[in-house]
Formats: C-alpha cells, structure tokens, sequence
C-alpha cells in the first residue's frame, strides 16, 4: 500500500517520538531532582519549577497533538506570513519588552512571559523552507543565497538589539541547512576564517594584528607575484581579504566589544581563553555596576563554570544516585535548572549518565537527518534539516558551556532547560516535522 495511503497513526516515525519523549522525561526529572527536598508537604507544590514544567509539557503536547492532525500543507502556505507576524513580535518586544537580567527579550501577555526569539526559530525555519522551495528560486545564484542567508540571519539583528546575544547566534545554525542544500564551501572557509581573526583580534593588540596581516599580504603578492600582475580578478580578491581583515579585526570586533556585548559576557570570553579583560573594553564592563543584576553576572565570571566542573567532576562514573546530588541540592551551580541543568545529570549519574544522555541527542539528530533524506518534497526537507541544525547548536554550545569549553551565552539545553517558551518551541519544532514526514511522498511547496 503506498505511504500516503495508510492510515495516518501507522506513518508517524516512532522513533522520533521515542526519542522526544524519552529527552522530556529526562528534563522532567532533571528539573525535579534540583528542587525537591525531602522536607516538602507534597510532589507538585505550586510555584516549584518543576510543577511548571510539567504544566508546559502538558502545553506542548497539546499543541503538538493539534499540530499531528494538521494538513501539512498549511505548513508551507503560511510560511511567509508566519516569518513576518514573527519579525512584528521581535520589533514590538525591543519597545516592550520585559528586562529581564539585563535582556530586553521578554514579551508579558498577562501572566505569561515568553521570548518571541524562541518562536520566531520555527517560523524562521519554515520561511527558509518555504523560499528553497519555491520553483523560482534557483539557489546556485548569488542573488538567491543572500536572500536564503537574510531570511536566516534578519531576526538576529533584531534579537541582539534587545541585549540577547546569546539566543541570536542561534540563528547562525541555519547556515549549515543552507549549506546542505548547496552553499559552496567558500563560504563555510570565509566563516571559520572570521572565527579565528575574532580569536585573534581578542588575543592580539591590534598593532600587532595589523603587522601580521599586512606581512600575510606582503607574502601572498610575493609567492603570486607573476599571477598577481596578470590577473586583476586574484589581484581584487587579495587585496580585497586584506583590507576585509583589516576592517573587520581593527573595527567591528573592538565595536561589537564595546557597543553590543554586555560587560558580563565579555569577561566571560575572556576567562574562557584565560585572558583579563583589556583596558580598551573595561569601560563597558564597568557600565554593567548600574544594572540591577550586576552583583550576580559579576560575582565572579568563572564562578558558574567552576562550580559546574565541581558538580559534573563529582559524579565520577556512575553518579552519586538520584536526589543525592550535593552540589545541585544546595544550590552551589547558579541557574543550575535552566542554562545549567545538564550539570545535575552528571553529578547523580555520572559519566554514564551524560554520555547515554548524549548519545540520545545525537541518535535525535541522526534521525531527523534521515527523515531529511528521504522526503520528496524540497520544503520538508529543508525543514528537517533546521531543525537538526537549531538542535545540534543548542546541544553543542550549552554543554560545552557547562564543562569550560564556551563562554556561558544562556543558551538552554532542548527539552532538559526549565522553561516554557523554550520546551513549547522544541516541541512545535518536532511535532512539525513529525507532521510532514507522514506525508513525506506529498510534493509540499
């Protein structure tokens, strides 16, 4: 019988749902193991953390389940509309938005907070989808790849206008489905060449940058020196890296350091690369003494990691068991049920634990890849491919977060964070892909 002829229960991929069931299961306990003590009157106590996130889970399941019985064409027919009401939603939330610790990202409907730049992922992801799909698009052009990486990056610039750094470079992630569907390597080079001029600019004055660069150019016209004089198009690309290099190193990130980034967040990347913060940016950092919630970002930079390290490093192998984790009962790890909830499974189950946790991640991700692969219609493919990118971000930079290996961004952890605009949003993100993979022999556009 042909696949779209079954019944629809019996096309849903099951795995799929195991695995997201099995991640919200784990964050449901995750959450409940930093909160209970043994001196509580009752198991769901109103106002506990984990009584609200078994709330939001009931949320997202129900949205989820309108989501399964949802023709999946809507998907793609309101793409566009989805991506614009989104962009609306981040314009509104920098002018009224809530302040929460130093971020203006926060939109309150009423009782209820969410962050609109968790929301507008999906609508970003079925934007991209929807634009790679149309017939007209031919993606091998100039013109179209700019277009793909605008619709990407556009709610990132608007994102970092409210102060939240950390949720925009997420929006960075859907370069690796544009890449997928055919940006040249180039640009994948020209990206991780940006990352290391960043590390450079930060670890280098800017003199000494400005000497290497310049002896970099002086190199590369003397070993080309006959290809240069005859070709003016090689002749433009050096000097044109060089003078890009220059302006991005000696400009942008000195701007970015001082203008964009909070002084919490650069100390934080400095004492990841084991650096003091230079005299150049500690005007910014000092400006963070007249936020409100300057005592807890300035306590100290490494406090959240070290304490982190303490808990994870304590769980040895197997753990010190469920509800007896030391460091996480007694509140030692800041933010230890949101950014750093991945800590509380190391220290109760240990090496084993993290690494059975992290290989359900990973077989998550590998899943959605191969729902990727084989769907017919170019949208849902796309589709599935944001959404492991937006997963593997997220998975990646929270636990290396965690153990030292990243500045701490306040990037949560999928289906494991506290919080209900971000459980909701992995949620709709599954459930969708959940959808048009039943219909995965239905042309979508």
């Amino acid at each position: 019988m042909p696949n779209r002829h079954r019944p629809f229960v019996s096309r849903l991929d099951y795995v799929t749902l195991l695995f997201y069931f099995a991640l919200v299961l784990i964050g449901l306990l995750a959450v409940f193991s930093v909160e209970y003590r043994s001196t509580d009157a009752g198991l769901f106590l109103h106002g506990k953390n984990y009584t609200n996130q078994t709330i939001f889970l009931g949320i997202s399941l129900f949205v989820g389940l309108i989501i399964l019985f949802t023709d999946s064409k809507v998907f793609a027919s309101m793409a566009f509309l989805s991506y614009l009401f989104g962009i609306i939603l981040l314009i509104v939330t920098i002018f009224l938005g809530k302040n929460i610790k130093g971020s203006h990202s926060w939109l309150q409907i009423g009782p209820f907070s969410f962050q609109p730049g968790e929301v507008c992922k999906i609508f970003t992801a079925l934007a991209l989808a929807k634009f790679l799909s149309l017939t007209e698009t031919n993606f091998k052009t100039l013109k179209h790849r700019l277009i793909g990486v605008g619709i990407a990056l556009f709610p990132a610039v608007i994102i970092i206008l409210q102060n939240e750094t950390g949720l925009a470079l997420v929006y960075f992630s859907f370069i690796l489905a544009l890449y997928r569907e055919g940006l040249p390597n180039s640009i994948l080079i020209i990206g991780f060449s940006f990352v290391v001029l960043t590390l450079t600019s930060l670890l280098l004055s800017q003199l000494t940058l400005f000497i290497i660069l310049s002896l970099l150019l002086t190199m590369a016209l003397a070993l080309l020196w006959k290809r240069v004089l005859k070709d003016r198009a090689l002749r433009a690309v050096i000097i044109g890296a060089y003078g890009i290099a220059l302006l991005f190193s000696q400009v942008v990130v000195p701007f970015a350091f001082k203008k964009v980034l909070q002084g919490y967040q650069i100390q934080r990347i400095y004492s990841m690369l084991g650096q003091d913060v230079p005299k150049s940016y500690m005007k910014t950092v000092a400006a963070d003494e007249d936020d409100d919630d300057a005592p807890a970002k300035k306590k100290d930079n490494n406090y959240n990691v070290m304490q982190s390290k303490i808990a994870i490093g304590s769980g040895g192998f197997i753990g010190k068991g469920f509800l007896n984790g030391t460091s996480t009962k007694n509140n030692f790890v800041p933010e230890q049920h949101t950014d750093f909830i991945f800590c509380s499974i190391g220290e109760q189950f240990g090496f084993l634990g993290s690494a059975i946790l992290i290989c359900l991640y990973i077989g998550l991700m590998v899943r959605i890849t191969i729902l990727a692969e084989r769907q017919r219609s170019v949208f849902s493919r796309v589709y599935a491919y944001c959404v492991a990118s937006i997963l593997f971000f997220h998975f990646a930079v929270n636990i290396s977060m965690t153990i030292g290996l990243a500045p701490v961004i306040g990037i949560t952890l999928p289906f494991l964070s506290y919080g209900g605009s971000s459980l909701l949003s992995f949620s709709i993100l599954i459930f969708i892909l959940l959808r048009l993979d039943a219909d995965r022999n239905v042309v979508i556009r």
